[in-house]
C-alpha cells in the first residue's frame, strides 16, 4: 500500500478510503486521539484510536515523540479543524520515545532552549514553517537562474585570497599545531603545509565568479561562506550561505535591474507556494508584536512586507541624495537616531536604512554611487575619483538586503586601487589576468540567504534560519 504525507491526505477531496501514515507523535489524548506528524505539513492529522481493540503494552509506547506507521480508513472529521481524520485499524510503533526527558513537549519553548536541541527543534510548528520555506527560497533561486540563462558553479571553500580584505578568516592547515615548522624568522613556514602556502575558509565566492563570468557570460554560486568574526549579535554568524550572481557585458544599471527582478521573482514565489507557512509565522510575529511597546511595533504584517517588495517599484537613489535626505531628516535634526549623520562619506546603518524605506520614499531602495572609502577593491571607480559604481538594495524591517557592484574592468585603475590597500599582486595575480585578456564591462551582486530567510519569515535572530547555527563559542551538532 502507498505510504501517504499528511499534507497529501489533508487536501484529499473524498475520504472513505485505506491509507498508511508514518509521522511522529505530536500528543496523544484521553489513550485515543493521536495528534500526528510527518513535517510536510504545519498541521497534524487525527488518527482515532479503538483502545478496546488495542492491546495496552502498544497503547503504553504511544508517547510524545514516538515514530509510529498507522493503517486505517480516512473518514470525514467529526471535529472541527480539519476535513479528515483516520479511524485507525493498525498501528505500529516505530520508535519509541521517552515520555519523562523528551526535550520538545507540547508546550511554548523559548527560542534559546530551542537552539540548545537544535537537533529536534524543527519538531515544532515555528521552525519546521521556517525551514520549509527556507527550502523554497533556495528553489526559487535555483529555478529562477536557471530560468534566466545563468550557469551554476561551485566556488572553492578553501582559497588563498581575501575577497573581502577584512582579514577574518578561518585558517585551514595541515601542520602540527604543537611543533609546526618555523622560517628563520621564527614565523610558521607555511610552504610545508598541505597547500604549499597560507589558506582559509571562504568568505566570497565572489572573485572566481568572475572568472568565470568572463567566459560562461552568465554564473552564479549559492554556497557557504565563512567569516572568523568574534561577534554574538542577532544578525552574524560564522558560516552561512551566499548567492552572488555574475554577468559579464552588464554595467551597474542592468544590475539593478537583474536584482530587482531576482528579488520580486523569489519572494512572489513563497507567497504562491507557502501561503500556510507565511500565514502561520505571520500570526506568530503578531503575537509577538502586541508584547511590543507601541513604539518598537512594526508597521506591516509579515505578508504586507513581502508583498511590499514584490508589488512596489525599486526607487534609485544616489548615496550623495540620501545622505542630503538623512542629514535633513526630523530624526536625524532632533539627534533620534543612534548614529546621527554629519557629513558625506558616513557610512549608512539599519536605521538609516530602514528610514529611507519605510518613512521617506514608502518602497524599497537601491542606494547606488557609495564613497569609494567605505567600499571593496574591485568595486569600478567613477570618473569623480571618489564614488565606486555600487549599490545595495534596502528593504522594509532589516535595512540592507543586497550588496553588487559594477566591478573594476581596467587593469591600471584595479592595480593601483590595489596598491593603496596594499594586496599583494601576486596573490591575484590570475585576478589582474581576467583584465589583461579580454576584458570586459561586468557586474555581480551577493545576498545573504540567511537574511533572505530572515525576512521571508519574520524571525528575529538569524541563528533561528540556519539548521545548526556556528557562532563564537558554539559548533554543537
Amino acid at each position: 500500500m502507498k505510504m501517504h504525507t499528511v499534507a497529501e491526505l489533508l487536501k484529499k477531496e473524498n475520504a472513505l478510503q485505506e491509507v498508511t501514515i508514518k509521522g511522529w507523535v505530536r500528543s496523544f489524548r484521553s489513550k485515543r486521539f493521536i495528534a500526528l506528524n510527518d513535517g510536510s505539513t504545519l498541521n497534524n492529522i487525527q488518527c482515532v484510536v479503538n483502545f478496546e481493540e488495542t492491546d495496552d503494552a502498544t497503547l503504553k509506547r504511544i508517547t510524545t515523540g514516538a515514530a509510529v506507521s498507522i493503517t486505517g480508513e480516512l473518514t470525514e472529521s467529526q471535529g472541527q479543524g480539519q476535513n479528515f481524520e483516520i479511524q485507525v485499524s493498525k498501528i505500529e510503533i516505530l520508535g519509541d520515545s521517552d515520555p519523562e526527558n523528551y526535550p520538545i513537549q507540547p508546550k511554548k519553548h523559548s527560542f534559546e532552549f530551542l537552539r540548545e536541541n537544535a537537533h529536534l527543534r524543527t519538531r515544532t510548528n515555528t521552525f519546521s514553517a521556517v525551514m520549509r520555506l527556507r527550502s523554497s527560497l533556495s528553489f526559487a533561486i535555483h529555478k529562477y537562474f536557471n530560468e534566466n540563462g545563468f550557469y551554476y558553479m561551485h566556488t572553492p571553500i578553501i582559497t588563498g585570497s581575501d575577497a573581502e580584505g577584512a582579514g577574518e578568516m578561518f585558517r585551514v592547515t595541515g601542520l602540527d599545531p604543537k611543533n609546526p615548522p618555523l622560517k628563520e624568522d621564527g614565523n610558521v613556514d607555511y610552504s610545508k603545509d598541505f597547500f604549499g602556502k597560507e589558506t582559509n575558509l571562504t568568505v566570497s565566492g565572489q572573485l572566481e565568479a568572475e572568472a568565470y563570468a568572463m567566459s560562461l557570460g552568465k554564473v552564479y554560486t549559492f554556497g557557504p561562506t565563512f567569516r572568523a568574526e568574534n561577534s554574538n549579535t542577532s544578525r552574524h554568524l560564522a558560516e552561512f550561505w551566499m548567492i552572488e550572481p555574475e554577468v559579464a557585458f552588464m554595467d551597474l544599471a542592468g544590475n539593478m535591474d537583474l536584482a530587482e527582478a531576482f528579488m520580486k521573482s523569489v519572494l512572489s514565489y513563497i507567497l504562491e507556494h507557502n501561503q500556510e507557512d507565511l500565514e502561520f509565522l505571520e500570526k506568530r510575529l503578531l503575537d509577538e508584536e502586541k508584547t511590543k511597546p507601541q513604539a518598537e511595533r512594526s508597521d506591516m504584517s509579515l505578508i504586507e512586507k513581502i508583498k511590499f517588495v514584490v508589488d512596489n517599484n525599486f526607487k534609485r537613489v544616489s548615496y550623495t541624495e540620501a545622505i542630503d535626505i538623512l542629514k535633513n531628516s526630523k530624526p536625524n535634526k532632533k539627534k533620534k537616531f543612534n548614529y546621527i549623520i554629519e557629513e558625506w562619506g558616513a557610512d549608512l546603518q539599519s536605521e538609516h536604512e530602514r528610514f529611507l524605506v519605510e518613512k521617506h520614499f514608502k518602497c524599497p531602495v537601491i542606494l547606488f554611487d557609495y564613497p569609494a572609502d567605505i567600499k571593496a577593491f574591485y568595486m569600478r571607480l567613477n570618473e569623480d575619483g571618489k564614488t565606486v559604481r555600487a549599490m545595495d538594495i534596502l528593504f522594509p524591517g532589516i535595512g540592507e538586503m543586497v550588496g553588487g557592484s559594477q566591478r573594476e574592468e581596467r587593469l591600471d585603475v584595479l592595480k593601483a586601487k590595489m596598491k593603496a590597500l596594499n594586496i599583494d599582486e601576486e596573490e591575484l595575480w590570475w585576478y589582474l589576468d581576467l583584465r589583461k585578456y579580454g576584458t570586459a564591462v561586468h557586474s555581480g551582486f551577493g545576498l545573504g540567504f540567511e537574511r533572505l530567510v530572515m525576512f521571508a519569515t519574520g524571525m528575529g535572530n538569524i541563528r533561528d534560519v540556519i539548521p545548526f547555527p556556528r557562532t563564537p563559542q558554539n559548533a554543537d551538532f
